[in-house]
């Protein structure tokens, strides 16, 4: 089958425990985020889902793998979008591999399909939110103020 994959590589000056926590942690999601967030307990086999801030869940799903700090695995299905939705589940990597004062961080999310239209929406907001996050990370605020567009 073919499949659609988009990967994403940053460098963040931080540690692998503080750029795991910024990915898990609900208060400080929202603030790279455009304010929505993603609630899981973050460990292999529990629910996850992303809310927005009006408390719409958008897209959900399952953890697959977590090995703090260094692998996040989820089963990611879009539920806003009913053309996305029809796409069904996509799989999403996040790695995190020190490298020197810095942290690599790998984004790999893919599914089944070519072409994929949940893949060319999220190729469009990973970037932003990656650099929110390296930002916020590095600075203390994001480098982006508008919302992204949501499918």
């Amino acid at each position: 089958m073919a499949r659609s994959t988009f990967v994403y590589v940053s460098y963040i000056r931080t540690t692998p425990e503080k750029l795991w926590t910024a990915l898990t942690d609900v208060q400080f999601m929202k603030q790279y985020w455009f304010g929505m967030h993603c609630e899981s307990q973050w460990t292999a086999g529990s629910s996850w889902k992303m809310v927005s801030g009006d408390g719409e869940i958008t897209d959900a799903g399952q953890i697959i793998e977590a090995e703090p700090p260094r692998r996040l695995v989820i089963r990611w299905q879009h539920q806003k979008n009913p053309e996305l939705k029809a796409e069904g589940d996509s799989r999403c990597t996040i790695e995190l591999e020190p490298s020197g004062s810095a942290v690599k961080l790998s984004i790999t999310h893919s599914i089944e399909r070519e072409p994929s239209k949940l893949i060319a929406a999220v190729s469009g907001g990973w970037p932003k939110i990656v650099s929110n996050l390296k930002s916020l990370l590095e600075s203390g605020a994001i480098a982006l103020q508008e919302n992204i567009k949501a499918a």
